[in-house]
């Protein structure tokens, strides 16, 4: 064999391989979406307690495992419920009454309260003071 066959060999063997390379990472690359898409919907569904009362959750201890793994490499853990807060049945909110805004004034050091004005923009030092 001459050197030009080991050549042209060598550089067909290369190529070949370079194209499996290529090909199997591009394979890898779309298994890898369809794995960050899927987890970033059960993610969301966590977060916005969308989660049937019979689902499968994940086992505590690889839970933890996992978490302890992100924050080892110094990567986000992004906190959701355990897996028996999120299979609960949703609970009945309850009525609360509804908050008043703003603030009642306070008398200040002198036991006098502030002048009662209609001015909303009255940011007078009897206002922050007292």
């Amino acid at each position: 064999m001459s050197a030009t066959e080991v050549l042209a060999r060598f550089r067909a063997e290369v190529g070949a391989a370079v194209t499996r390379a290529r090909r199997a990472s591009g394979e890898i690359g779309e298994r890898n979406a369809k794995l960050r898409e899927r987890t970033r919907d059960l993610a969301a569904q966590a977060r916005e307690r969308k989660v049937d009362p019979g689902a499968q959750t994940t086992p505590d201890d690889l839970r933890n495992a996992s978490a302890g793994f992100r924050a080892d490499r110094g990567l986000a853990v992004e906190q959701v419920p355990d897996a028996a807060e999120l299979t609960a049945p949703a609970s009945v909110p309850v009525e609360t009454e509804p908050a008043t805004l703003g603030s009642s004034a306070v008398a200040g050091p002198s036991g006098r309260l502030p002048r009662v004005s209609d001015d909303d923009e009255d940011f007078s030092q009897s206002r922050i003071l007292y």
